[in-house]
């Protein structure tokens, strides 16, 4: 038996108001518990509309270390489903995506299955006269959400509804895709994974950790600010600069540029302004955003800058850069992160090439930033292995009066967001 798992008041300790335990990264059987309690009472982005367009069309993935399947049904809708054959347990789709017809097939009996789950045909059926089988098909996950097109799914049966979990915080999610002159956004382009040898928590952490980017990134990112440097002032940034040089600013710009947090774990930095707000204007899609929403609603959305917003634990947007990434966990050691691309439906192409752009130089496995964090993450999980501390900090700006107010917006250097998020780490992994 371990320490944790009959333990609820040890797995609470592990959590103060202003530290963690080193054990949240590095312990198996707390990752184990995560997703059993964490992942699977959470909602957890599955993915997105536009991925399954038409019938039959369907993405597979893992939540909380489940296969499950997403699939557009013949009525238009989406159903979530396991990925489990009722007769043996073998995985009834192994694609990554692709479109099924109008069945899935098991691979290894050829037990057959509706798009919604419901069984159509069992070989020598007859066989089985008699006996106690159960002609169930696949299991429906019931506790889905679609949201402007983002696709969330609850494994469990205990937890909070959608609208109670995301709250206000959703308002990221809406200002995503009302950047799209129709209201609309399309995932283009494929996905971007790469593995990252750490604790998934490290990564949803530093989405809105201010106080690294000038130093961690000051060989890759400052390396094109010094490249740039001796410019005429009015001589256009090519793409790449304007996207590097931001991450360098100093510690005065990322501190006014705030950040807010939202119960459950969400938030976002990029309250004032963030490393977005100064890209170069492309005339066209502003004048499209203006025919569709009026001058004042265009100005309002296209202003809304947001640096990243954390929809705890696993999706992170820019809405900004049209991008998002996704946390898969494998192990306390190991998380799998996807990066997507959204194209805007009725802009023009000039913003989707300046959203892929930044993908490939900031998020990809090619990236020289990327990997600054890559390298910064794969160092803490080595050195919590260390003696002599087992209490990770997070006390920079620590006010006790957040702990009972669930939304505020505090400065951008400020630990909040982290601390915010082992809050709702402590809540999800105690509760009954």
């Amino acid at each position: 038996m371990g320490r944790y798992r009959e333990d609820p008041l040890a797995i609470g300790k592990l959590v103060e108001d202003d530290r963690v335990h080193r054990d949240v990264y590095t312990d198996p059987e707390v990752f184990a518990l995560e997703m059993e309690r964490l992942w699977s009472r959470s909602w957890i982005y599955v993915g997105h509309a536009s991925q399954v367009p038409k019938a039959g069309d369907f993405i597979t993935l893992d939540i909380a270390a489940k296969p499950v399947i997403m699939v557009r049904q013949g009525d238009g809708s989406i159903r979530l489903m396991m990925n489990r054959c009722a007769h043996k347990g073998t995985k009834v789709v192994n694609a990554p995506s692709g479109n099924a017809g109008k069945t899935f097939r098991c691979p290894y009996h050829a037990w057959t299955y509706r798009l919604d789950g419901s069984l159509a045909m069992i070989p020598l059926k007859e066989g089985y006269a008699g006996t106690r089988m159960n002609e169930s098909g696949l299991s429906e996950i019931k506790n889905a959400a679609v949201y402007r097109g983002f696709v969330f799914a609850r494994l469990s049966d205990k937890g909070m509804d959608f609208k109670e979990f995301f709250g206000d915080s959703l308002s990221s999610v809406d200002n995503l895709a009302d950047r799209s002159p129709e209201g609309e956004l399309e995932l283009t382009g494929g996905c971007l994974r790469y593995l990252h040898n750490c604790n998934w928590k490290m990564f949803v952490e530093n989405l809105n950790d201010t106080m690294h980017p000038m130093i961690a990134h000051a060989s890759s990112a400052g390396t094109a600010k010094r490249l740039w440097e001796g410019q005429p002032a009015d001589k256009p940034k090519p793409m790449a600069v304007e996207q590097f040089v931001p991450f360098v600013n100093g510690y005065p710009f990322f501190d006014e540029m705030g950040v807010k947090v939202y119960p459950h774990g969400h938030g976002f930095s990029g309250v004032n302004f963030s490393i977005h707000s100064a890209y170069s204007p492309i005339k066209e899609y502003e004048a499209a955003m203006r025919k569709s929403y009026g001058k004042e609603r265009a100005k309002q959305i296209l202003g809304t800058v947001r640096h990243n917003t954390v929809y705890y634990p696993s999706l992170t947007i820019k809405g900004a850069i049209q991008s998002i990434r996704v946390a898969r966990p494998l192990a306390a050691d190991r998380t799998l992160i996807e990066s997507w691309t959204f194209r805007l439906k009725g802009a023009p192409d000039s913003l989707l090439a300046r959203t892929v752009m930044y993908n490939r130089l900031i998020n990809s496995p090619m990236s020289v930033v990327g990997h600054d964090d890559l390298h910064c993450y794969r160092s803490i999980q080595e050195g919590l292995a260390a003696s002599g501390h087992e209490w990770v900090n997070l006390q920079r700006n620590f006010d006790a009066k957040e702990l009972t107010t669930p939304e505020l917006v505090a400065n951008g250097t400020s630990d909040v967001s982290m601390r915010n998020q082992f809050r709702a780490w402590r809540e999800l992994m105690t509760s009954e």
